[in-house]
């Protein structure tokens, strides 16, 4: 068969249309985040007040120790989101792609493993051992170990519905996904007003309540995701449950690396806190927090745009599809974009920490500073980490995030005497512009001139 050839005109053409559709993929996901989490944050405060008013301030506290569970298990889905993405993007046709359905086959056994493990660890804590122990005396007496319990159990529960929201971020509708999760706030609360209404006394159970509708929301993103490419999710869910027939496909190539990344990162990122409680006082960590609470939805909405790209980067590297421009361009108009939402924030914080504090705790302008900084850093990275989501770039990735732990922890612990929160603030900035933003605009600049250049990709690296 002969092909037409693509004058340079042609190219031009296509070129634009990709980097539009690109963009405009971003767009639409960062754009729905922006829109949500005003409406999240708003639902929230309802909830609170309806917890503490109707049920007391020892069920609130309950609630807010519990919904904490589940970051305590980023390594639930042992990193096979990654290979679920990759492959479902890679592929043309994943409705009757052989890897896509033998991929998961795969994450569906493993992940059933995971969650009876986890189900039954809350069994057996719930049965024979003691919750307060473990989490301490914010649970209450009367409810708080069946409580945990459930609040655990739900988690595995839902781990296997986890496929959906991966799947439907592979097929380039991300945007989907970020909208059904934002509905699990007004589900609490529509739960919450059909029990004080019906006069239910299930105060100690708000938790639960928060992990059942993220359980049904995943279950309703897998039977949305299973209509966009049928017959494959329901051939391979049959199929999972033929282990001496069926053999599903090799994930941990690109799993295992992501584990290290989703176990990891937080770690360096999130032991901040920690290391103010124990070197300096209350007033410091109030700060971190403070900043923290104000900060994080800009990460939430350049997150939530960033994974976008996974789907992109995945096509382009198929074969299937170009992302229209350079990843490094991408990198800079999201620093730009982060920068400037950093600023506004800055600006804005003065008013802001007075209205959520009463004038209790100001932020000092190094800290404001320190966290800007974090935020352009991250926004450079999420395009470049997007980019590296192939086995041979999850390592990479993988491996500086471990050097990264000691580098933060290091600055951190060094510079909170001194600084106060904002040596830990400075400590994460530098982490992440050295191991991640530094590190990863080289390799993905070092693995497109390679491409270009016709050689073989280091897979080693």
């Amino acid at each position: 068969m002969s092909r037409t050839a693509i004058g340079p005109e042609q190219a031009q053409v296509s070129t634009t249309s990709s980097a539009r559709k690109t963009w405009s993929g971003v767009a639409k996901s960062a754009g729905i985040k922006i829109v949500m989490l005003p409406v999240g944050a708003v639902v929230g405060l309802i909830i609170t007040r309806l917890v503490i008013t109707h049920y007391g301030e020892a069920a609130f506290g309950q609630y807010g120790l519990l919904v904490g569970i589940a970051n305590l298990l980023p390594f639930a889905d042992l990193g096979l989101s990654a290979a679920i993405m990759n492959a479902v993007a890679a592929s043309d046709r994943p409705d009757q792609d052989e890897k896509v359905r033998l991929t998961l086959v795969s994450a569906f056994r493993l992940l059933a493993a995971s969650a009876a493990v986890i189900i039954a660890v809350a069994f057996l804590i719930t049965a024979f051992g003691d919750w307060r122990s473990l989490l301490g005396n914010g649970l209450t007496p009367t409810s708080g170990s069946l409580a945990a319990g459930l609040s655990l159990a739900l988690i595995g529960f839902a781990l296997p519905f986890g496929v959906g929201q991966r799947i439907l971020t592979g097929i380039g509708q991300n945007h989907v996904s970020i909208v059904l999760t934002s509905l699990n706030r007004p589900l609490v609360l529509l739960a919450l007003l059909v029990a004080i209404w019906t006069g239910a006394a299930i105060g100690g159970y708000v938790a639960p309540i928060v992990y059942a509708a993220a359980a049904v929301i995943s279950l309703l993103m897998t039977v949305i995701a299973a209509r966009r490419i049928a017959p494959a999710v329901g051939v391979a869910l049959r199929q999972s449950l033929q282990l001496r027939t069926v053999r599903g496909a090799r994930v941990f190539d690109v799993a295992w690396p992501m584990l290290m990344q989703m176990v990891a990162l937080p770690i360096a990122l999130q032991s901040d806190r920690i290391v103010l409680s124990h070197l300096s006082d209350l007033e410091q960590l109030n700060r971190y927090n403070l900043a923290t609470q104000l900060y994080t939805p800009i990460l939430l909405v350049m997150s939530s745009a960033g994974m976008t790209l996974w789907a992109v980067f995945a096509r382009e590297r198929a074969g299937i599809g170009e992302s229209g421009t350079s990843p490094h361009r991408m990198a800079l108009v999201f620093a730009g974009l982060g920068g400037v939402a950093a600023i506004a924030m800055s600006v804005l914080s003065p008013w802001l920490a007075d209205l959520a504090t009463g004038g209790e705790v100001g932020l000092p302008l190094l800290l404001l500073i320190s966290f800007s900084v974090l935020m352009v850093a991250q926004g450079v990275n999420y395009p470049l980490g997007m980019y590296l989501t192939e086995p041979s770039g999850l390592r990479f990735q993988a491996v500086m995030i471990l050097l990264m732990l000691p580098l933060n922890l290091g600055l951190s612990i060094w510079l909170t005497g001194p600084l106060g929160a904002s040596g830990p603030a400075i400590g994460s900035a530098v982490g992440v512009l050295l191991c991640q933003v530094v590190a990863n605009w080289i390799y993905v600049g070092r693995r497109r001139r390679a491409a270009g250049s016709g050689e073989v990709p280091d897979v080693t690296a």
